[in-house]
């Protein structure tokens, strides 16, 4: 297991998922197509490029909140999929984009695309509550 791979959750790794690019400072997230992520046979399920999304998602939070110097944890509140074509037989890509990072919540949307990613197979649109860690 490398490094980069660690550094996402259980579930992404569970998928093959990992960190294979960055684009505009954001992580990209690529996931091999395999039986575990197959729906109807030759494509992707939903659920799994769902999770791709989500994955990416919580990666460019993640990331613009320790660009600003927060270790503030996050609570999702609400996703929205919108699948655009199905996802075939191939590695997936996918990149999170926060378009508004405020104290108490965070606004992403993430593009998952398999050949070209001005061809999107999804998008996805999530909010976040951001609430300060405790302190133990």
């Amino acid at each position: 297991m490398t490094e980069r791979l660690a550094t996402l959750p259980p579930y992404a790794r569970a998928l093959d998922m990992a960190i294979v690019d960055e684009l505009d400072g954001a992580p990209v997230i690529g996931m091999p197509f395999a039986d575990r992520v197959q729906g109807r046979p030759g494509f992707l399920h939903g659920g799994a490029i769902s999770g791709l999304l989500e994955i990416a998602a919580i990666a460019a939070i993640h990331r613009a909140l320790r660009a600003k110097g927060s270790d503030s944890a996050i609570k999702q509140v609400n996703v929205t999929v919108d699948f655009m074509r199905g996802g075939v037989s191939q590695m997936t890509y996918a990149v999170g984009e926060v378009t508004r990072l405020g104290r108490t919540m965070a606004n992403v949307e993430a593009r998952a695309w398999q050949e070209d990613r001005d061809k999107p197979i999804a998008m996805g649109y999530m909010h976040y509550l951001i609430r300060p860690k405790k302190v133990a």
